[in-house]
């Protein structure tokens, strides 16, 4: 567990330094409605704009979409129930929250995934909207991290669970 200790050091000052200023109250403000982004609602209407704008393309996207998180939510589970961290405040006094999640641990970052997991699959189908997609997806993980309720670490490993699960579920529709 020694290679874990310089990792949390880390991820505490990371988070002391994003939680602890005067504008922490404002700042929540606007990380909660980003965050909000990725709750799931948008990506079903993103889904149904990918459908109406072009059917053949749109039910392989709504593919694509659907079988990345059928593989990224089994993982993201059993992932936070193994690790069972424990949330920023919990961790620490000096750290506040200003939601509270929908579930007890913290790692990794469902709302990063799933926002990187659709970003991944928009990039695919929409490269014009690289950018914007990632962009989108960086605040929602940004969001998380500001609103006290994950780590940066969290964070990073929920790219990688996003991207990883989008990249596999495209491989296996074949696009």
């Amino acid at each position: 567990m020694r290679v874990m200790n310089p990792i949390a050091r880390f991820d505490l000052a990371f988070s002391l330094f994003c939680l602890q200023h005067r504008f922490n109250h404002q700042v929540a403000l606007m990380s909660r409605a980003v965050s909000h982004t990725g709750d799931g609602h948008l990506y079903v209407v993103i889904a149904l704009v990918a459908y109406l704008m072009d059917a053949d393309a749109g039910k392989v996207f709504v593919l694509c979409g659907l079988s990345a998180f059928l593989i990224e939510l089994p993982i993201y589970w059993a992932l936070k129930n193994s690790f069972k961290r424990r949330r920023p405040p919990e961790l620490s006094s000096q750290l506040i929250s200003f939601i509270t999640p929908s579930d007890r641990y913290s790692l990794p970052s469902g709302h990063t995934a799933a926002g990187f997991l659709m970003a991944t699959i928009i990039s695919q189908f929409y490269p014009q909207l690289t950018p914007i997609a990632f962009g989108w997806a960086g605040l929602i993980g940004l969001s998380r991290i500001l609103l006290g309720v994950h780590f940066i670490t969290d964070v990073v490993i929920g790219v990688a669970l996003g991207i990883g699960c989008a990249e596999l579920a495209m491989n296996l529709v074949g696009v």
